[in-house]
């Protein structure tokens, strides 16, 4: 069988930025397993595939390891590839996913993306994730699925260098990290090394979770976020109660096909 298979540099508008998510559009889905064999031969943070429904689309994503209930920056690189390459006319694209109905919209250069927040609860770290940090944070809280470590400053953040032998005897996802940005509202880092990825280049999902702190914390509705990776990308945040949305942009960087 043979499979097209897109790749796209999300959060940036450069390429060899931001964080890279390989798409396959299928007719009907393929056993999971093949999907889950695609996404770890592609090893990249996130392969995504969607099926149409309707006037709409299924979607799923893979990381090399696991597949996932939610991804941000593959929901945005499968948008991209449907409003440049596919000749997608509408205004807005419509996924269903384990995470319910998620839509993007395109608008001056900028794909923007409609989440459901997280919920926060304020933890006592395990000792675990202390240790793999090497860092004192002044808050932490536990989400659907990951950590949220808050520390005092940017600096510290982009300094952090994880023991990621003990980051994976931490349960649950990952470990989102955290401080008041120097240019942007906050900055982040983010960590899965139970789905298969150390470092995460640039995590949409992940600002669901940092939106809600951030908008309560600054008071403000609207904010600029930059993930400090390697890579590096750039997020544009609104809080809107119970959903959230997360605005960025993308570039194509590759176009072929798979066989299967």
């Amino acid at each position: 069988m043979e499979i097209t298979l897109y790749q796209a540099d999300a959060f940036t508008g450069q390429r060899f930025r931001g964080n890279p998510a390989a798409v396959c559009p299928l007719k009907e889905w393929l056993p999971d397993a093949t999907m889950q064999a695609i996404a770890a031969e592609n090893n990249l943070s996130e392969t995504a595939f969607f099926v149409p429904k309707g006037h709409d689309y299924h979607l799923r994503w893979f990381t090399p390891a696991i597949e996932v209930k939610l991804c941000g920056h593959a929901t945005l690189a499968t948008a991209h590839i449907l409003f440049e390459h596919l000749g997608y006319l509408g205004k807005v694209v419509h996924f269903h996913s384990q995470s319910g109905l998620l839509s993007v919209a395109k608008e001056q250069g900028y794909y923007i993306m409609d989440l459901p927040t997280d919920i926060l609860e304020p933890v006592v770290a395990p000792r675990v994730l202390l240790d793999a940090l090497q860092a004192r944070p002044v808050e932490i809280f536990s989400g659907r699925e990951d950590y949220l470590v808050v520390l005092e400053s940017q600096e510290q953040v982009a300094r952090l260098q994880p023991d990621f032998r003990l980051l994976r005897q931490v349960k649950g996802r990952g470990i989102i990290v955290t401080a008041p940005g120097d240019e942007a509202d906050f900055v982040s880092r983010c960590f899965f090394p139970n789905a298969g990825i150390d470092e995460d280049p640039v995590t949409g999902s992940a600002h669901t979770t940092l939106t809600p702190y951030w908008a309560e914390r600054l008071s403000k509705q609207e904010l600029t976020a930059q993930q400090i990776s390697a890579r590096g990308g750039n997020l544009k945040c609104t809080m809107l109660g119970e959903r959230v949305a997360i605005a960025g942009q993308a570039v194509t960087y590759l176009e072929g096909r798979i066989w299967v």
